[in-house]
């Protein structure tokens, strides 16, 4: 019965609607990475399960740089129970509005596309938890809210199903 139950939640969360880069925009704004990336953004976040339990909060100093052709970004965790975490993030420009990338604990290398005041990111990572790695997918979406804020909600799985959502607020300082 059990199993039944966790394959249903399963089928109901994979049937979750989620965004395209088709979705119509809705503002006139352009997000483009590395303007918006460079130099200090300050982030806040948690991590929600399947069942909608908040299981994590964080917040992220970031210090980006950007040489015209790389967007390094160097993040620096703190989590709600002190323990920390860094990050360092090598986005190379792959064309007009597509982006690869790599950081320590990804899996092969991320890619990008930014439309509009939207940009998605798709990456596989090792990711620190406090019981050690899990390593998960992640479908991150971005949103350009104004020129000084981002909203980013990432959809994760495990073995193809999903175990959760991270939500943050990006502001540049």
């Amino acid at each position: 019965m059990r199993i039944l139950m966790v394959l249903a939640l399963a089928y109901v969360a994979a049937c979750t609607g989620k965004p395209t880069l088709d979705d119509p925009a809705l503002s006139e704004r352009k997000l483009n990475l590395e303007e918006f990336f460079d130099g200090r953004v300050v982030a806040y976040g948690q991590f929600q399960d399947v069942f909608g339990t908040v299981r994590r909060r964080f917040e992220v100093e970031i210090n980006g740089t950007w040489d015209g052709q790389t967007l390094t970004l160097v993040e620096n965790f703190v989590y709600e129970d002190d323990s920390i975490e860094q990050r360092i993030w090598t986005l190379d420009k792959t064309g007009e509005d597509t982006w690869e990338g790599t950081a320590p604990g990804v899996i092969g290398t991320a890619t990008g596309e930014e439309r509009g005041d939207t940009f998605n990111w798709r990456y596989t990572i090792d990711l620190p938890v406090p019981e050690g790695t899990l390593r998960v997918t992640f479908d991150d979406w971005m949103w350009m809210l104004s020129d000084t804020r981002v909203l980013n909600r990432a959809y994760m799985k495990r073995a193809g199903v999903d175990i959760g959502d991270v939500i943050i607020t990006f502001e540049r300082q």
